[in-house]
């Protein structure tokens, strides 16, 4: 039982629902119903695809991890070797029940979204790729572990291609390089300890707060020239500047200060989710 514990926690139960919500909400107002891929996919986005997303992630950044005071928590699992193979295991398995059934039901269309989102999850840490230490392509394969579950939803449900559609799509997707890079702040020496490269070990600490801050402010932007009242979320970005801001000038001798920024991010995303839910009904309400 402790070691099952041990490696669902190395899925981040903090974060299964910003996998899980994108796509049962972009599903769910494309359809207007809840049926079996619904359940299915909110299950498997909740948690199998958080296991093979970071369950991967903890056992090829262990060398990192070891060295990170904030592993071990919330913040991520710090797998011992001897479960690293255990975790590998349960990350390629469990996904496997939820899969076929939404393979089976889907297009080929929505089955190559759903590769796609696969491929991104597992390149981004698995020896062999590791696009997480390849400075930009970091964020953005990061972002689309975010996006691709609405994405997914979408084609999954037979959704048309609106400019409402991309213009959300868009800044989520900005809003998803934005976190990753001032994730990325708080491990610079971590990282550079365990020879781990990313965007804020090459453009440094404080370069890498300022593009987070750039990135926010064009996701808020972005929200701005799409239908009313979704442009109501775009105030939303500013709570994440704040909370960030006060890096602005941080040293990367100092760059391990961020994770007081993002811990409020991760309490962000929870008023970030409730303010999303609210104004797409209403928008969803009104275009209906």
């Amino acid at each position: 039982m402790k070691t099952a514990g041990l490696i669902l926690w190395s899925s981040r139960p903090l974060s299964w629902i910003n996998t899980a919500f994108p796509f049962g909400l972009a599903y769910y107002l494309t359809t207007e119903q809840v049926d079996s891929n619904l359940i299915i996919g909110c299950v498997f986005f909740l948690i199998p695809y958080n296991l093979l997303m970071y369950g991967i992630n903890d056992v090829f950044d262990y060398e990192s991890d070891i060295r990170n005071p904030r592993k071990g928590g919330v913040e991520g699992a710090l797998l011992p070797p001897e479960l690293h193979r255990a975790t590998l295991l349960a990350s390629v398995i469990l996904p496997l029940p939820f899969l076929i059934p939404l393979v089976w039901s889907g297009s080929a269309a929505a089955t190559g979204v759903l590769a796609l989102a696969l491929f991104f999850v597992v390149a981004y840490s698995a020896k062999g790729f590791r696009f997480k230490e390849i400075p930009f392509l970091d964020s953005v394969t990061s972002s689309a572990h975010f996006v691709m579950p609405a994405l997914y939803g979408l084609v999954l449900a037979g959704a048309s291609v609106s400019s409402v559609t991309v213009t959300v799509l868009v800044a989520f997707f900005l809003w998803g390089m934005a976190s990753h890079a001032f994730g990325a702040v708080q491990d610079v020496v971590a990282d550079r300890q365990a020879g781990v490269a990313s965007i804020a070990t090459v453009i440094g600490a404080r370069g890498t707060v300022r593009c987070a801050l750039v990135l926010y402010a064009l996701a808020g932007a972005v929200l701005l020239a799409t239908a009313w009242p979704l442009p109501l979320i775009a105030p939303v970005v500013i709570l994440y500047i704040v909370a960030i801001a006060p890096w602005w000038s941080v040293s990367d001798a100092e760059a391990g200060s961020a994770n007081k920024g993002w811990r409020w991010f991760l309490l962000l995303n929870f008023v970030t989710g409730a303010v999303v839910v609210l104004v797409v009904f209403e928008w969803w309400r009104v275009a209906a």
